[in-house]
């Protein structure tokens, strides 16, 4: 499974245009070669050089028949196809882009998962419970990391 963007390579910096000093918009994202048994995708955006590790954003019931996700998501609970957001550390729903204390490069992790099955869970939800709802359901996973210093 692979998963990339045209906005920026893996190790390579996220443009200021997605972050929380620019127009704090998500970047494109594309994947391909997904798993056999593949009935959704979950994509989690993590900064671990946070104090604490910080989420940016949970997309999940993304359809497996997608290929990636626009730029500028929009900060809805619900989104088309059924796909749902959940709650980052901000308590905001959607993507909330890179805004790290200055001079210090961080790494933003977008993991993205494939499940098996569909998560029968809300739009809204918090991290924890979507980890928890993804147990057991995991086919395989892929991480881009983007760096970013403000």
């Amino acid at each position: 499974m692979l998963l990339g963007s045209s906005a920026f390579a893996c190790g390579e910096y996220i443009p200021r245009r997605y972050s929380g000093l620019g127009g704090n918009i998500s970047p494109p994202l594309e994947w391909m070669k997904l798993p056999e048994g593949t009935k959704s995708l979950t994509l989690i955006l993590e900064d671990p050089d946070a104090s604490k590790t910080f989420t940016h954003w949970l997309i999940y019931n993304i359809p497996s028949d997608r290929e990636g996700l626009p730029e500028a998501v929009p900060a809805e609970p619900n989104l088309p196809d059924g796909i749902r957001q959940g709650l980052n550390s901000a308590g905001e729903t959607g993507y909330t882009g890179p805004y790290p204390p200055p001079n210090r490069v961080h790494h933003y992790h977008f993991r993205l998962f494939a499940l098996d099955t569909v998560l029968r869970l809300k739009a809204g939800s918090h991290q924890a419970d979507l980890i928890k709802a993804m147990e057991g359901h995991i086919i395989d996973q892929t991480d881009l990391t983007g760096l970013f210093v403000a």
